[in-house]
């Protein structure tokens, strides 16, 4: 055990233990599996229960609390990393076993303020989760930022599919069940690896190979899914075809361990080499040997053509606090303009972006499409939003390693493509949702991978979980503008018949418009933000890169 502990206690397994507990904590995301329980039991119109999910929305995104509790942890104590996740454990299973509780009748009803509370605590649970793996991965590897937020938001993004998974092969048909399973599977999950998710010493080593690898897996696993979740909306599948299908995800799920131990152990093979060397080099009567073998080039990358012209900028007055290298503390960083920027682009395009899930439902009767097709949509959205938040980090990274892009040039470029999106939900042309919230999905699950990033290098790492979490109270803000104010107003007013139904383009036609202007509202704020930071990326984010190769 002594002997195997080292190899636990490294930044591979941490990143694996990272991804799995990631991939267990999105439960908020399949709010539509146990809403119509919850509805049932506790006796709640249609508008008491959207007032509950609303508080499901506030609690996944005010992750401040969790913010504070990890720069407490790592910066002010020396208590382990885990205590994070601890606290995340305790609301998790509260709120979903209080749910659950409720619904089968083992407590009496709650007041809709309790379980309002209750919704609350299980979703705030998940910004503990995510606050923990996203910044320590991103301590991890510091020179990856886009590719590793990427990766974690990725897995979070798909954990919903999975959970479903588990539900459809075990649960089927039983809700109630689900919300027992939801307090006790995740909150297992991130008990039994919270230990092994730690903050190592920073490397010149080369990562890339090996979080290309964690990539490709989290395309794999996508891909399945996405298949599975077609096949099970066309065609009912057997028990056995469930279990079959759910024994191949659980193995998709264990490739990232295979690529954690082969980077071990190429780590540990060019270590001895290095020792080699170095033996050599005193054994060799004083004699300076080098080798380009192992010279500092081995540790270069493939992204690393920074272009030099670009580092020989001069800072301006709007330069000086960000590129002071003493992070900014949450405070700080909203004193200044960039981080209102960031804000009111989150507001437009994770608010228009959430606004349009949470009615696909509605968009799907209105224009007459089939249930299967409407649950289709649904189930697809994960996908959709995982391939955002996987591509636009990998992306982000490639280009700022190799042209020097400042990462808000690709903000700018995914809300003004969210922007075509809604135009196109709105168009209400035949098949027109399918390639609208393709479009929408990919640019909302892109916004969650850039607007961490773009925090930690315009105000540091060190209260990153703070600052981003706080910037993060844009998605819930933005959704219940856009859906209350606009897409709920102007579609009762469009609503007829007692059933207050609404069918036709013109439901949501006006609503969409004035969401892709409100997107394109926000790309033009994403431009300003990347003219305002690109001197700073050209000599801070650059320059870090360039020294921390040399």
């Amino acid at each position: 055990m002594e002997k195997l502990r080292p190899q636990l206690s490294t930044r591979w397994i941490a990143t694996v233990a990272s991804i799995w507990i990631q991939c267990s904590v999105g439960a908020s995301y399949t709010f539509s599996i146990y809403s119509a329980v919850l509805k049932s039991s506790q006796g709640y119109s249609q508008s008491t229960l959207d007032t509950v999910s609303v508080f499901k929305d506030i609690g996944a995104n005010a992750g401040v609390i969790s913010g504070l509790l990890y720069s407490f942890v790592t910066r002010k104590t020396s208590l382990p990393l885990c205590v994070v996740h601890v606290v995340g454990a305790i609301q998790y299973f509260l709120g979903y076993f209080l749910m659950w509780a409720s619904v089968v009748g083992l407590i009496d009803k709650p007041p809709v303020a309790l379980m309002c509370f209750f919704m609350f605590l299980a979703a705030h649970a998940q910004t503990f989760f995510n606050t923990a793996d996203v910044v320590s991965g991103l301590e991890n590897f510091p020179h990856y930022g886009g590719t590793i937020v990427g990766i974690m938001k990725g897995f979070l993004g798909l954990s919903g599919a999975i959970l479903i998974q588990v539900y459809d092969t075990f649960f089927k048909g039983e809700a109630s069940t689900y919300l027992l399973m939801l307090a006790l599977l995740p909150t297992c999950v991130s008990l039994v690896l919270m230990f092994l998710v730690r903050i190592y010493e920073k490397t010149t080593s080369d990562h890339k190979k090996h979080l290309n690898g964690f990539s490709a897996v989290a395309l794999i696993i996508a891909g399945y899914l996405m298949i599975i979740i077609i096949l099970e909306n066309i065609f009912t599948l057997p028990l056995w075809a469930r279990i079959s299908t759910f024994i191949l995800l659980l193995i998709l799920l264990l490739l990232p361990l295979g690529i954690a131990i082969n980077a071990l152990r190429e780590e540990s093979n060019r270590s001895l080499q290095t020792d080699s060397i170095e033996s050599n080099l005193l054994t060799d009567n004083g004699e300076q040997i080098t080798s380009p073998q192992f010279s500092t080039a081995e540790d270069t990358i493939e992204y690393q053509q920074l272009p030099s012209s670009d580092l020989e900028v001069k800072a301006t007055s709007d330069d000086k606090m960000l590129l002071d290298e003493e992070p900014l503390n949450p405070l700080q960083s909203m004193c200044t303009l960039n981080f209102w920027l960031l804000f009111v682009a989150m507001i437009c395009g994770m608010g228009s972006g959430l606004a349009t899930i949470n009615n696909m439902s509605q968009i799907g009767a209105s224009l007459s499409y089939t249930t299967v097709e409407v649950n289709n949509l649904v189930s697809l959205w994960s996908i959709w939003n995982f391939l955002g938040r996987f591509g636009a980090g990998y992306v982000s990274d490639y280009f700022l390693h190799t042209k020097g892009w400042a990462r808000p040039v690709l903000m700018g470029v995914t809300l003004a493509t969210m922007a075509v999106g809604h135009i196109v939900i709105a168009s209400g042309f035949p098949g027109n949702l399918y390639l609208g919230s393709v479009l929408v999905g990919i640019c909302y699950g892109s916004q969650w991978s850039l607007m961490p990033t773009i925090t930690s290098e315009l105000f540091g790492v060190r209260h990153m979980g703070t600052i981003f979490n706080t910037i993060a109270i844009a998605n819930p803000v933005g959704s219940y503008v856009l859906s209350v104010k606009v897409i709920g107003y102007i579609y009762d007013k469009e609503a007829s018949g007692d059933d207050d139904t609404c069918y036709g383009t013109r439901c949501f036609m006006l609503s969409f418009l004035i969401m892709a202007a409100v997107a394109f509202l926000g790309c033009l704020v994403a431009v300003a933000l990347f003219f305002r930071t690109k001197r700073f990326y050209q000599l801070a984010v650059l320059r870090r890169l360039v020294h921390s190769f040399k």
